[in-house]
């Protein structure tokens, strides 16, 4: 989609009528794709998650550049007992109508991201209740000891409960539903910023927040953020070349190269905590819209194989990437927890190989298959499934592809209606127990299989995951975790592609910290 000059420009000149406490820095970037909702507890994906936490906080956060969780909302937290975590929250905080954050917001939020309508439960894993000591102090009760959850309040963010309650918005947005609480198009947070206009698809307009309590106490200067969400490669490019956008946080492989030599441009890169791979429907006894009737193929380990090892992943990684992938055979990454070698090495390509499976497995001829893809929500996606289809043909799978905006496609893939399907992964706990229970375990109650689109189930595996949620001796629970991963390698419950390697393409004059998560620290942004 083109985007005009004048759109950014009237972009920038709304974000200068807004009032400031005083004059600094305007941030101006660009990525492929916008935001789905700015309810907090509605849809978790990275693109929601990045925006979302310049205008809401955590109890915790990531150091930006040890990744270890250090203080945010929250002071200290110590553990009373193996299932009770003591919360003390900052003094002085307050969102940006002037009210004060108290324990009721902490404990009013925690609730909400547990609601059936949120996608975030899987970070509540564990929680059974929260309890209010005091006016800044919070106890969380968990059912059982959980090693990680300090590592999941950095993805939990804090909402006013009066707020809330006076718009009617106690539960989050059902992204399955096209219903629109309050709280789809408004926010009040405590964060750096607040949110003074969306236009879905076309800009979103942040001004400084009077009240954060981190004013003064931070590296950054940016006092007003102009995000335009531009879908065409070639006109993102060409933004941050004529100076329109300071920033543009997933820039065209191909215009990499000259980017990195414009004078006035530079490049920032490094490995993401993000896994692409596909996810195959294992639930339905006949696949829709498939040649093949009355039973469905994908549930056969063998179809599974034999299309991991038709694709030849480093042509991909050398022809559609150019080279920013790194191939695997996990379903995360190097930085994740619990990552193994062992479950690293990937199936070979063997395009003969995975005939002689399809001829096993009943289909000597191949069969027609649906398969879903994103269009501009990760690196070069659309290639890469066009890509993945013609390697499939060649031994006589027939994928039917079909490419959607990232806005329609994930409420699609999430109401289980592809076959197969394109989904990348990252980690905010850097811990592989969140893609196990996520990915792997059989969908459940506390965020079990929440986004096991395809609905794999092995009770083998459903066992050896809840050992791991319960498993407290850190020696062990990774041995249980290596387990998993390495019995999922030759499950093939997904098909893991690669990991991320994402560039980063900015004017020298922004100050920015690259982060394995892909995000923005906003609080140390700084353009000179």
């Amino acid at each position: 989609m083109q985007r005009p000059k004048t759109l950014l420009a009237a972009a920038v000149l709304a974000a200068a009528a807004v009032p400031l406490a005083s004059q600094a820095a305007t941030f101006r970037f660009a990525r492929s794709a916008d935001l789905s909702s700015w309810d907090i507890h509605a849809q978790n994906v990275g693109v929601n998650n990045a925006l979302h936490s310049a205008v809401y906080e955590t109890l915790v956060e990531y150091n930006s550049k040890t990744f270890k969780p250090e203080p945010q909302l929250a002071t200290e937290w110590k553990r009373v007992s193996p299932t009770q975590l003591r919360i003390t929250l900052r003094q002085g905080v307050k969102f940006s109508d002037g009210s004060a954050l108290t324990a009721e917001d902490v404990k009013f939020s925690l609730e909400r991201a547990k609601s059936k309508s949120s996608n975030y439960a899987v970070y509540t894993q564990g929680i059974d209740r929260v309890e209010v000591v005091n006016a800044s102090t919070v106890d969380i009760i968990s059912d059982i000891p959980n090693p990680v959850l300090v590592n999941q309040l950095t993805e939990l963010r804090i909402m006013s409960r009066p707020w809330a309650e006076k718009n009617n918005a106690t539960a989050p947005k059902d992204i399955k539903t096209s219903d629109e609480p309050y709280t789809h198009r408004n926010a009040l947070g405590t964060g750096p910023f607040v949110l003074k206009s969306w236009q879905p698809d076309q800009r979103t307009v942040l001004a400084a927040n009077p009240h954060w309590w981190g004013k003064g106490k931070f590296a950054g200067n940016v006092t007003d953020i102009v995000y335009t969400p531009i879908k065409s490669d070639a006109t993102r490019t060409a933004a941050l070349l004529s100076g329109e956008v300071d920033f543009v946080l997933d820039p065209s492989l191909q215009d990499v190269p000259r980017i990195r030599q414009q004078a006035t441009l530079k490049v920032l890169d490094g490995a993401e905590n993000r896994t692409i791979f596909l996810g195959l429907d294992q639930f339905r006894d006949e696949l829709q819209n498939s040649s093949v009737k009355g039973k469905n193929p994908l549930k056969d380990v063998r179809v599974r194989k034999a299309l991991y090892q038709a694709i030849d992943i480093n042509a991909i990684q050398r022809v559609v990437l150019r080279g920013l992938a790194q191939p695997t055979g996990a379903i995360v990454a190097r930085q994740v927890n619990g990552w193994t070698p062992k479950a690293d090495v990937r199936w070979p390509f063997d395009a003969a190989a995975a005939q002689k499976l399809l001829a096993e497995a009943g289909y000597p001829q191949g069969f027609e298959v649906d398969f879903a893809c994103s269009a501009g929500r990760y690196i070069n996606d659309e290639q890469l499934c066009q890509a993945i289809t013609a390697q499939w043909a060649k031994v006589g799978v027939k994928a039917k592809l079909r490419s959607l905006p990232f806005a329609t496609y994930f409420p699609m893939i999430q109401r289980n209606e592809a076959s197969i399907y394109l989904l990348g992964w990252g980690v905010p706990t850097f811990d592989a127990f969140y893609s196990l229970q996520s990915l792997i375990r059989s969908p459940g109650a506390g965020g079990d299989g929440n986004f096991n689109l395809g609905r794999f189930s092995d009770p083998q595996q459903d066992a050896l995951i809840e050992r791991i949620k319960k498993e407290t001796d850190g020696a062990t629970r990774n041995s249980l975790i290596e387990q998993a991963l390495v019995k999922d390698h030759e499950l093939i419950s997904h098909i893991p592609l690669y990991n991320q390697i994402i560039p980063w393409a900015a004017t020298q004059k922004v100050e920015i910290i690259h982060r394995a998560d892909n995000r923005i620290d906003w609080r140390v942004l700084k353009v000179n």
